[in-house]
């Protein structure tokens, strides 16, 4: 359970003084220096004004000396964001002056402001200088007004202001560095949910882009296969020609339909709900589609043997998925770069901490120029893959001709089914 808000907030008039001192906090950042001008003009307005218009009678110095003193005390406040140690220096100094001739002004405040200033907007190695500065200047007024009270409470209550200035400034100044610190912490975090939105979009394409590779590839490599087989054998027995057309058409359909399978998930909402008349979402290939794979790869013409050891059914689906792209991506490189009379060894082994995928082939039925060696997106697809489980895939040439590609995988150790101990 929530706790119920405070009431007091929510009165109109809370929220009309909320609303000024946000403004004034939005003016104080912006035009510093219309507040400034605005504190001076207030000083001189409430404090100047009535010892001016005092009787003369009453008056401890000349009207002039007394407008000089009053302007030498507020005239500084207007540098004191920028300068407040030289103000907080000079205020001083006119205080001390104007106490040794024995004059007193409302307009002394302005020592308590240039402190609050030193406070605030000063260096804090300064403050305690400033603060013993402060101090020592206000014993003279404690012991030259003359009052029926005890120059000690007078003290008392002259350094209670001092210290209230002090802690005020301090107050103040911690709480907008707070402020400051929170705003710089929700940038950052700002920033990092958009680097995070980012990377996996960026991973979310790649991850696309290589099932798109795998797809397309296979499908498109067994099709040239069948193509050039089926035109091959349309002139010497039709009927061959006409099973690679079929076999052509269903390799088309079966790739059409992966790619509308995956299109669907990507755009499947949050929620679950297809927006569109889209494929119904069925399971991605695992082990045991490669039956089915090799049999297409056969359909174009190379001889293809399938073998496995161990349980792999019982691996998980993701790791399942990865060894038959794999599987997939060997298949075709293999139907593209040995050709239609090759044969290739598909074996799959399968043990309580690894998982093994291994494709051989003897290569072209007759040898083709070398060209230049390098890996394409399929290899490094491959071993990205492999990665996500750690694990690794090597490719290259075998010693009697043809290419091996051996991807082993370290996914989640399979339970002890049992068995002698």
């Amino acid at each position: 359970m929530g706790t119920a808000p405070d009431p007091l907030w929510g009165h109109s008039q809370i929220a009309r003084l909320a609303g000024a001192a946000q403004r004034v906090r939005r003016a104080d950042r912006d035009r510093p220096w219309v507040l400034d001008i605005a504190l001076v003009a207030v000083l001189l307005l409430l404090c100047a004004v009535p010892d001016l218009l005092h009787d003369i009678r009453d008056r401890q110095a000349p009207l002039p000396e007394i407008a000089v003193l009053q302007l030498a005390l507020a005239l500084p406040l207007l540098i004191r964001r920028r300068a407040p140690a030289t103000v907080l220096a000079v205020v001083g100094a006119v205080f001390v002056v104007q106490w040794s001739v024995n004059v007193w002004l409302h307009l002394d405040v302005a020592l308590f402001l240039a402190l609050y200033s030193v406070a605030r907007h000063g260096k804090p190695r300064y403050l305690p200088w400033a603060y013993g500065a402060v101090a020592a200047m206000l014993l003279l007024p404690a012991l030259r007004v003359p009052t029926p009270v005890s120059w000690v409470v007078v003290v008392f209550f002259l350094y209670s202001a001092a210290t209230a200035a002090a802690a005020l400034g301090l107050a103040v100044r911690i709480g907008l560095a707070h402020l400051e610190a929170l705003r710089e912490h929700a940038a950052r975090l700002e920033v990092e949910r958009d680097q995070r939105v980012q990377l996996a979009a960026a991973a979310e394409r790649a991850r696309v882009a290589r099932e798109m590779h795998d797809i397309i590839g296979h499908n498109l490599s067994v099709i040239i296969g069948l193509a050039d087989g089926g035109s091959y054998a349309g002139r010497t027995a039709p009927e061959r020609s006409r099973q690679a057309l079929e076999h052509i058409a269903a390799t088309g359909r079966q790739a059409l339909d992966e790619l509308r399978r995956m299109l669907g998930v990507l755009k499947t909402r949050p929620d679950g709900d297809d927006p569109g008349e889209g494929p119904r979402l069925r399971p991605q290939p695992g082990i045991a589609d490669l039956d089915a794979l090799c049999e297409g790869v056969r359909a174009a013409g190379p001889e293809v043997r399938f073998s496995t050891a161990g349980d792999p059914g019982a691996l998980d689906r993701g790791v399942q998925l990865t060894l038959y792209r794999i599987a997939q991506e060997s298949l075709t490189n293999t139907l593209k770069h040995a050709g239609p009379h090759t044969r290739a060894r598909l074996t799959l082994t399968v043990d309580r901490t690894h998982a093994r995928v291994r494709v051989e082939d003897t290569g072209p039925a007759t040898p083709r120029p070398p060209g230049p060696v390098g890996e394409g997106h399929g290899l490094a697809g491959m071993r990205e893959r492999a990665a996500l489980y750690g694990g690794t895939v090597t490719a290259g040439p075998r010693p009697g001709g043809g290419w091996t590609v051996d991807a082993v995988l370290d996914p989640v150790p399979l339970p002890d089914t049992g068995g002698p101990s």
